[in-house]
């Protein structure tokens, strides 16, 4: 009989599960809540732009059209990449659109059974069990709610979006006391770009969040505002902001995305000459480290505007948290229409904010939170199991507990592409979902349950090692990405070492067209 298999989600990561489970004769069903593919290239605003360098943020059997010349490419036209992607491989025909999952459950062994294996699923095998997932999804155009089972559920759901965390407050001091507006970021990059224009033209407006969107969204206020009205931008953490791809003359690349670089680093389930190398050469991580940070300082005069971060760069690529500004956005800053505020604590009041120090109010017409995602929580939500909702949540001092960042060990028959994050998610999912191809395909079998979790303790040590600050809990695989492919290259059987000669492979960066041909093409 055939073996079903389900998708949920058609971003990048759920066009590439779908791909590679038809180049392995699967005939997956894939289930999208929007009318379109792209997940979150389908909601951003006016200015964002590619957070990757696009030679590492590209398939590697499908070229960036030679009319996109830009390094960081537009949003529009990274979504118009990516459709282009889900078209050329004939994807469409598998997807069901304004198909929103309402939960998935699972049927066929009990707990008790469960609880009982060595083995995942029983085996071992991507269809080890007799046991099947109902998947209950609601079809928003028709008003209808519909039941699937399939044998196998891959969640491509992703972390940045769906779920928005927006801070608690006690009653009294929160948004409810505002006589402004106040908005998620998911709620403004929702806004077609004239509405989201006309929304913030002439306004007061604070942006709460320190990562890409906050960034974003002031300096789209700025732009739009200038001096009569600066956009305040609030900060509790201060991340490493990279103003472009060179530093003191060098690619960025070549400093993180090389096997040299990764020698520096002490990697999950490293040997004794890997250990030893890495600790004879952290103090040139060390120095690489400060060589980043002394240009980012000297280009965008952090001091001047005590915006230096307190975790070191390594710590900040280890736990995916850097990023690229806007062109021209210190600008912005040094001409007074961005202006920067670190409080421990803030409150609203009727006129603004009260921030902690300061006597006045922050006036304010408009406050956006860019706060982030409850990702977690989504990823828990979907289940209808408890158990299954509380094993995949983890503990609150540890990352979400999956092996190869995919394969929940206690979990059978389901993957989870899109959390675990690193760099270029794109190079990152696209190895996830070859990996999960060989998978299905029965090409290898799982380690025991108690070998898999030991995995997790190993990467989870990492984490907390190199992010800092907490941060581990991002599950990150931005430090080690090529340590990573490694690990999941060894699996499926093909060797690991991609490149010709010893100075390519150990100095050059890597990228998706160094694994190029590892799975059958789709034809």
């Amino acid at each position: 009989m055939e073996k079903r298999v389900a998708i949920i989600g058609a971003g990048i990561s759920g066009l590439l599960a779908c791909k590679y489970t038809l180049s392995k004769g699967f005939n997956p069903i894939v289930f999208e809540a929007k009318d379109e593919v792209g997940g979150l290239w389908n909601q951003t605003i006016e200015s964002t732009r590619l957070q990757n360098f696009k030679d590492i943020f590209e398939f590697s059997d499908f070229a960036w059209p030679s009319s996109v010349t830009e390094m960081f490419p537009h949003n529009t036209q990274v979504l118009e990449y990516i459709q282009s992607y889900a078209q050329h491989f004939q994807l469409l025909p598998y997807i069901k659109f304004n198909s929103l999952v309402m939960s998935i459950d699972y049927v066929g062994d009990s707990e008790d059974e469960m609880d009982c294996w060595e083995m995942w699923g029983g085996n071992g095998k991507a269809f080890g069990s007799k046991g099947k997932w109902n998947i209950k999804v609601q079809h928003t155009v028709q008003g209808s709610i519909k039941e699937y089972t399939t044998e196998f559920v891959i969640l491509c759901i992703g972390r940045f979006s769906g779920l928005p965390n927006i801070p608690e407050f006690p009653p009294g001091h929160g948004p409810e006391v505002f006589s402004g507006k106040v908005l998620h970021s998911m709620d403004y990059s929702a806004l077609d770009n004239a509405t989201a224009a006309e929304f913030i033209k002439g306004k007061k407006i604070t942006v709460i969040g320190s990562g890409k969107s906050a960034v974003d969204i002031a300096f789209e206020c700025a732009t739009a505002n200038g001096t009569d009205k600066p956009c305040t931008m609030i900060q509790r953490t201060i991340h490493w902001m990279l103003p472009d791809a060179q530093l003191w003359g060098d690619s960025f690349g070549f400093l993180g995305f090389t096997r040299f670089a990764e020698l520096m680093i002490h990697k999950p389930g490293e040997g004794l000459l890997s250990s030893f190398l890495a600790t004879l050469l952290s103090p040139l991580r060390w120095g690489l480290s400060k060589f980043v940070e002394s240009y980012v300082r000297w280009k965008l005069s952090l001091k001047k505007y005590d915006m230096i971060p307190e975790e070191s760069f390594v710590q900040e690529v280890s736990s995916c948290q850097i990023l690229f500004l806007p062109d021209n956005f210190y600008d912005k800053v040094e001409e007074g229409s961005i202006v920067f505020k670190k409080p421990k604590k803030f409150s609203f009041c009727k006129e603004g904010l009260i921030l902690d120090g300061e006597d006045d109010p922050l006036k304010a017409d408009i406050v956006i939170f860019a706060t982030g995602y409850k990702g977690d929580e989504k990823l828990r939500n979907i289940f209808t199991c408890p158990t299954f909702q509380n094993r995949i949540a983890g503990s609150p001092t540890s990352t979400v507990p999956l092996y190869r960042q995919m394969i929940h060990p206690r979990i059978p028959q389901v993957a989870v592409i899109g959390y675990s994050e690193s760099f270029s998610n794109l190079y990152t999912f696209e190895m996830r979902s070859i990996w999960l191809s060989f998978f299905l395909d029965q090409t290898f079998e799982l380690p025991s349950i108690k070998e898999m979790e030991k995995d997790i303790k190993m990467w989870e040590k990492y984490m907390k090692r190199y992010a800092g600050n907490g941060k581990f809990r991002r599950a990150c695989v931005g430090g080690v990405p090529i340590w990573y492919n490694d690990q999941l290259c060894r699996d499926i059987g093909c060797n690991p070492r991609r490149k010709k000669g010893f100075f390519s492979e150990f100095f050059e960066p890597y990228v998706l067209a160094d694994y190029k041909g590892l799975a059958p093409e789709l034809n």
